[in-house]
């Protein structure tokens, strides 16, 4: 596996530690064009009380400001759970060329699981896609987090 996909990827993973942190769901996603990483973000949907307050689109917003440009054309994306419809979509739009990202997602994958948008002849961008880099430790990172969180929502009906 390429090394370089590998520590971009635990970046991503630290990003997802910031979201956890704060009792988000622990995605996070950076945004890298040339070898340099250009935006990061991690999931504040709970936090922010905002649908779209994914990981990539967060870090899709932040890779716009700093190109000042809608367009992240030679740009890629990691994440560490496979996008969602809605940031597949926001991944099209913003012309994304390649899409890194470590745990499939079976609920609601859109880059192969259930669906594959960002591959979709019939759109007029197509984006590469690199599945599965860090998978594991991705995939346990959200593992973990939900299990403790049934483990809390245990306790407390218990408590009550």
């Amino acid at each position: 596996m390429n090394m370089e996909h590998e520590r971009f990827m635990e970046l991503a993973l630290e990003e997802a530690k910031k979201a956890e942190s704060l009792n988000e769901v622990p995605i996070g996603a950076i945004i890298v064009k040339d070898g340099e990483v250009i935006a990061s973000g991690y999931n504040l949907r709970e936090s922010s009380q905002k649908a779209k307050a994914h990981a990539e689109f967060l870090a899709i917003e932040k890779a716009n400001e700093k190109l000042s440009s809608w367009r992240l054309d030679g740009c890629t994306l990691y994440v560490t759970l496979e996008p969602c419809p809605m940031c597949a979509g926001a991944i099209l739009q913003s012309r994304i060329s390649t899409v890194v990202f470590g745990a499939y997602d079976p609920k609601a994958g859109s880059c192969g699981s259930l669906y594959n948008l960002v591959q979709d002849n019939r759109f007029n961008h197509v984006v590469e896609l690199i599945p599965g880099v860090l998978a594991k430790e991705c995939g346990s990172t959200l593992s973990r987090f939900f299990r403790q969180l049934r483990l809390a929502k245990k306790k407390n009906n218990a408590e009550s």
